[in-house]
């Protein structure tokens, strides 16, 4: 049996003591040198997904049923569906609750109503029956338990077919004679603002897209944004691929303001246009922007939807699954 010590019990609590003041010293300054803590692992966020249904039908032939792409899209591991108004089969009630409850019942989110209006029309009547078209629109994402609406500035009109134009290498639209750019920035501003007050009403998102026209040049978009943003229901909605030339410094640019994405893809070529896109870089960017919303699919090349899209799917899954 070992024999007690008094020197060594003594040096003991001198040796605990000083441990003790190091450790609370290091706890006042802030300064955990001398009692560093465990380091917390990594976690993953994994943006949801969702599937536009003009993947499966952009705007051209036999409309593929909303109920079998959300059926679809729940097969595949989607987390919702994007649904394109011009796609619906109707705009009953009935109807609404239908796919409604079809999502319901596969698990499908409804992130986005994606509608067309446009603002970019002197004739103020022709304008009015837009907003009223709106109106009508957000009172379908209500009853749909959808939150967003997709809203466009519209078009002058002024470049006839731009399939067969160079119009997609420069976005460019001139103005209608006798009116300029500011006045369908006044116009979309106004229009927006009285379809705000009816969304907010609601609980809706009206969610503001570069789609082109007026909204190609995303110093514009941003002026418009910026105008309305006060507004709780004003959002942004970001498309990946509607930019000229490379995207990615548009969308650096629109990434910290981003309510909503759509993510364009182009298996089989592109319908309208090709465009390289880098998703790992463009995952990088939001993540950089802390964006935490949906994404949504728009396999817009001429690809049989059923490889283009599980194959987008696959893409965008890794390049917006972030470590933090």
């Amino acid at each position: 049996m070992k024999n007690f010590d008094a020197s060594e019990s003594a040096d003991s609590r001198r040796s605990w003591f000083k441990k003790t003041a190091v450790l609370g010293s290091a706890l006042l300054t802030g300064s955990l040198a001398e009692a560093a803590p465990e380091a917390k692992p990594a976690a993953t966020r994994r943006l949801p997904i969702a599937v536009s249904t003009y993947s499966y039908w952009p705007l051209s032939g036999p409309k593929y049923p909303i109920k079998n792409v959300i059926e679809d899209a729940a097969r595949l591991g989607f987390d919702g569906v994007e649904i394109l108004h011009r796609s619906m089969e109707e705009d009953t009630v009935a109807y609404q609750n239908k796919l409604k409850r079809i999502a319901f019942d596969n698990g499908m989110a409804l992130p986005l109503l994606s509608i067309h209006q446009n603002f970019l029309q002197p004739d103020v009547a022709k304008r009015k029956a837009d907003i009223e078209h709106t109106y009508k629109c957000i009172d379908m994402a209500s009853q749909m338990g959808i939150p967003c609406v997709r809203m466009n500035t519209g078009s002058w009109g002024t470049v006839k077919n731009k399939r067969q134009t160079d119009y997609y290498t420069h976005g460019v639209e001139p103005p209608i004679e006798g009116y300029t750019d500011e006045d369908g920035i006044k116009w979309t501003i106004d229009g927006m603002g009285e379809c705000l007050q009816y969304a907010e009403k609601q609980g809706i998102v009206l969610a503001l897209e570069n789609h082109w026209g007026l909204s190609s040049n995303i110093e514009y978009l941003l002026r418009m944004y910026n105008a309305l943003k006060s507004s709780p229901s004003m959002g942004l909605n970001v498309d990946t691929g509607n930019f000229v030339g490379e995207p990615y410094a548009g969308l650096e640019k629109l990434a910290p303001y981003a309510t909503i994405v759509q993510a364009k893809t182009y298996f089989g070529g592109g319908t309208f246009y090709d465009k390289a896109m880098d998703y790992d870089r463009i995952g990088k960017i939001f993540q950089k922007a802390n964006y935490k919303g949906f994404v949504s699919l728009e396999m817009e090349g001429k690809e049989d939807p059923k490889t283009s899209v599980p194959k987008s799917l696959e893409m965008l899954r890794k390049a917006f699954t972030f470590t933090v």
